[in-house]
């Protein structure tokens, strides 16, 4: 048996078929990134609240009914768009100040038991690059692509 859903202040994208989680505190610029995502092609799955669930250990993530389809963009209103109805989540992005140039990488804490591990990167919103670095970290994360060092061997 499941462990219940739990809901949480995060919104959710998807980038083709993988779930990026957007995690910060209120004008963190959640629904901002996730509109700039977007607008450069990633889906919609939950805005500002977002429902995790587990699905054979895996973690997954989709819109609570009342707010389903529906992004605040700041400084137009609440719009309603086309969204996902569920994503498995492949990385978490916490918003915030970005530390470290080369950061150790470790696993997000799910809220939710016996769930695989989820990489979490900590990125600051605001920045333009943002969308392409949660891009790269897609990839990077799904093919093992880091290195520690520019040297070629």
């Amino acid at each position: 048996m499941s462990e219940p859903e739990k809901n949480i202040h995060a919104s959710c994208v998807a980038i083709g078929a993988k779930g990026v989680l957007l995690l910060g505190s209120s004008g963190a610029g959640k629904s901002d990134l996730a509109l700039r995502l977007i607008d450069d092609g990633a889906q919609l799955v939950a805005d500002d609240r977002t429902i995790l669930f587990t699905d054979k250990g895996a973690l997954w993530a989709k819109p609570p009914a009342s707010i389903r389809g529906l992004i605040e963009i700041r400084g137009v209103g609440i719009v309603k768009m086309p969204v996902r109805a569920r994503v498995k989540i492949a990385l978490v992005v916490k918003l915030g100040k970005e530390g470290m140039r080369l950061p150790v990488h470790r696993p997000w804490k799910a809220p939710l038991k016996d769930t695989a591990q989820v990489p979490q990167i900590t990125l600051d919103a605001h920045y333009a690059s943002t969308p392409a670095k949660i891009r790269a970290a897609l990839k990077a994360f799904a093919q093992g692509l880091f290195s520690d060092t520019f040297i070629t061997k």
